[in-house]
């Protein structure tokens, strides 16, 4: 049962636009803006809004790199036209191709039929699927080729192929030293600063990005790494962001450090999958972060480019496999059949495994998948997770619980924990000692757009007076953890002594489950779940947060607060070992 404590309060969402910045000699910055997330980074859970950086250089050739996406293709093409001449485009880079930006392509073409496209072997293919009928000028990269501009600017070409983006083509100007990114050093943040002056304040947004792109592709990030190694770069042009000038060095060394940390764990994750549209590579994405989050790595293949010796290998030394499929015309497609067959006659059955899919008008693969692994004798680690046409932000969520689970799994079966010391006497008194520490007994609850989530939580504190505030500690793979960054709003329900709420919120939930469903809740004014049966709420807003060990230490304003039970007592959580709650 859900009641309305009071109305939300009204959006002040701005619209979107596009900047225009001169950012070098001959060159310029085309930024596409939007206050809210783009509906194609739908895997991106974080809502600060982004912008889709495109970028022109006008020399005796004019060239424009990553046109948008087809929700600014109207406002882009105004801009351009109010600033360049298109009838001397000559050229279209592309850092990487998918059908989002065919619209805006497509209105390129019918205003300047002369563009020529320079992109990889796998962007052409898709961009010529996009446009059967037409004839196209694509000049295919294939890693020597120099395009000379004029005055100067003699581009060069760096393939730097991910599992996600097969296609990617990074581009370097000698003449500005500025090295064109497109998806690597970004970040989903939008604003009126167009280099990243201050650059630590970009920290947290970076790291996300990273964590959510490029975690479960660490070896492709480092090979590409190594190829951009030695150009001298005055800064980053990324696809999303600020552009990356004053903390381009830190940025660098924190990718490979990342990816290294990433490449160096135990334990690790082969998600093996097939994307006919796009739509199975973002639910692979979306799982991946739900397993990099509770300390496992992943190890990405999309098997349309993997060699069979890749995906051998990766089974070989992984944990556990899970399999991604499309359906396509009622059956999984070539290349997971493959993949599927080197899986059977590889993996041995103690590994864990896991089968998730996309489908149009029908689901087979996902049941022929995993028809073959149970027959096998292979244990399933999550109810197969299935999307319909593109997964909406709720599957999403649902992948990232499910992959999280996973990893769990993975570490209780690994017994991956070392031994803890013992003192004298055979017990630990340190543990004693700390778990002596008491707090009081609260579920957090929290809600942003479709998405809504809660936990129990103990280890709770009054931070400041001015402004009132406190801080909680969430573990690091707790589904709650991805709802609470600066800014986002939940609530701090406070228990009143009594075990039936307590009870209720100690079971495990499975991937995608409604955390409220069997309880009474009411609605605040900041959209979040409060539970009627609380002693007492508050409403806050995470101000900032701090990485401690395996937990986040989250600050939190209160912005409302209302005591529900006038002579109720709060819970307190009274623990024997300091080691677990």
């Amino acid at each position: 049962m859900t009641n309305t404590l009071t109305p939300k309060p009204p959006s002040n969402t701005k619209p979107r636009d596009v900047q225009f910045v001169q950012i070098a000699a001959d060159t310029a910055a085309v930024r596409s803006r939007t206050w809210d997330r783009l509906k194609f980074e739908v895997e991106y859970s974080l809502q600060k809004g982004t912008t889709a950086n495109s970028y022109i250089i006008q020399a005796d050739k004019t060239a424009l790199l990553d046109p948008p996406g087809e929700s600014f293709t109207q406002n882009y093409l105004e801009c351009l036209q109010k600033r360049v001449d298109l009838k001397k485009l000559d050229y279209v880079i592309l850092g990487h191709f998918n059908a989002n930006r065919a619209v805006t392509i497509k209105a390129l073409l019918e205003l300047y039929p002369q563009i020529a496209f320079v992109c990889t072997n796998p962007a052409a293919i898709s961009l010529r699927g996009a446009f059967p009928e037409q004839e196209l000028n694509i000049t295919i990269v294939r890693g020597e080729e120099v395009l000379d501009l004029g005055k100067g600017h003699a581009l060069k070409f760096i393939a730097t192929p991910t599992p996600r983006w097969p296609d990617e083509l990074c581009t370097y100007d000698p003449q500005t030293r500025i090295l064109f990114t497109d998806k690597f050093f970004g970040s989903h943040v939008c604003g009126d600063q167009v280099f990243d002056e201050g650059w630590s304040v970009y920290s947290e947004d970076r790291r996300y990005y990273y964590d959510s792109l490029h975690a479960s592709q660490a070896k492709q990030v480092l090979t590409a790494m190594d190829k951009l190694a030695d150009l001298s770069t005055a800064f980053y042009a990324p696809g999303h962001g600020p552009i990356v000038r004053y903390g381009l060095h830190e940025l660098t060394n924190l990718y490979r450090e990342w990816s290294q940390q990433q490449n160096s764990k135990d334990l690790t994750v082969a998600l093996i999958y097939a994307s006919a549209y796009g739509n199975t590579a973002t639910l692979a994405q979306a799982i991946a972060k739900g397993i990099t989050k509770a300390g496992v790595a992943v190890e990405s293949i999309n098997c349309e480019f993997a060699e069979p010796g890749e995906i051998q290998e990766a089974i070989e030394k992984c944990a556990g496999f899970i399999i991604g499929t499309p359906t396509l015309a009622g059956h999984a497609p070539t290349q997971i059949q493959t993949a599927l067959g080197i899986v059977l006659s590889t993996a041995t059955k103690s590994k864990l495994a896991g089968v998730f899919g996309s489908f149009g008008w029908s689901g087979e693969a996902i049941d022929l998948v995993e028809g073959k692994l149970k027959d096998a004798g292979y244990r399933i680690g999550f109810e197969p997770i299935r999307a319909k046409f593109k997964p909406t932000a709720a599957t999403i969520h649902e992948c990232k619980e499910a992959g999280t689970d996973f990893a769990q799994a993975l570490i209780r079966s690994q017994k991956l924990r070392a031994p803890k010391p013992q003192l004298a006497g055979g017990s630990d008194r340190t543990e004693q000692a700390v778990g002596r520490l008491v707090g009081s007994l609260c579920v957090l609850s929290a809600k942003r757009g479709e998405v809504s989530s809660a936990m129990l939580a103990s280890w709770v504190s009054q931070a400041t007076f001015t402004p009132p505030g406190l801080t909680i500690a969430v573990a690091k793979d707790r589904s709650i953890e991805a709802l609470m960054y600066a800014g986002d709003k939940f609530v701090l329900n406070i228990l009143a002594e009594g075990r039936q709420l307590r009870k209720y919120f100690m079971k495990n939930f499975a991937p995608g489950e409604d955390r409220f469903a069997g309880v009474e809740t009411m609605e605040a004014s900041n959209g979040c779940p409060v539970l009627s049966d609380a002693l007492a709420y508050l409403e806050c807003e995470v101000m900032s947060r701090m990485e401690c060990g395996d937990h986040w230490v989250v600050y939190a304003a209160v912005e409302n607060g209302h005591l529900l039970k006038n002579d109720g007592v709060t819970a307190v959580h009274h623990r024997k070992s300091g080691s677990h709650y």
